[in-house]
């Protein structure tokens, strides 16, 4: 429910031009660890945090299971693409956290002359809003080249604060 509270709060403030927005997401060095595992940067944005041994937080790895059952179908293996959905490991470059928030909770219609592309909202698909911080984490490693294409073999374990705001999103109790 946080999350989702969250997600429709930042959606409305971006749609209103309440905040100021910065290009593209920064610095992603991860300097502190929420209680849920989350790691933010210095501007507070979730971020990636991988050890020298290769284990991912646990963001991270959730990141690529949910865009694997969700997103891959449009924007291609691993974030790369398709032919009628962006790069999203590119356009996290330049995307804001809160723009992306905005487009996967609000949906985007870009029409042009030469194509019109509709990505759906899904700000009402727990399968995908109650993850999206998760989403981002991921991509957002995508787009540094930070992680790779692999499926990440060693993981933080899922915190006891994750799994409940998880289950509170999801409606379970």
């Amino acid at each position: 429910m946080r999350k989702i509270c969250f997600v429709i709060a930042a959606t409305i403030l971006v749609a209103s031009g309440g905040i100021a927005v910065a290009d593209g997401p920064g610095d992603p060095a991860a300097v502190k660890k929420e209680d849920d595992g989350k790691w933010l940067d210095k501007e507070g944005n979730p971020t990636y945090k991988i050890s020298a041994d290769g284990t991912v937080d646990w963001f991270t790895y959730s990141g690529y299971r949910r865009y694997h059952s969700d997103c891959h179908v449009c924007h291609g293996p691993d974030g790369m693409g398709s032919t009628y959905a962006p790069a999203l490991k590119d356009s996290v470059k330049s995307m804001s956290y809160g723009d992306f928030l905005g487009v996967v909770a609000s949906g985007r219609k870009n029409i042009s002359t030469a194509q019109e592309n509709v990505m759906p909202a899904f700000g009402d698909n727990p399968n995908v809003a109650c993850y999206m911080d998760d989403l981002y984490v991921y991509l957002r490693a995508r787009s540094t080249e930070a992680w790779g294409r692999q499926r990440p073999s060693k993981k933080e374990e899922k915190t006891e604060a994750y799994t409940k705001a998880e289950d509170a999103c999801m409606g379970k109790k």
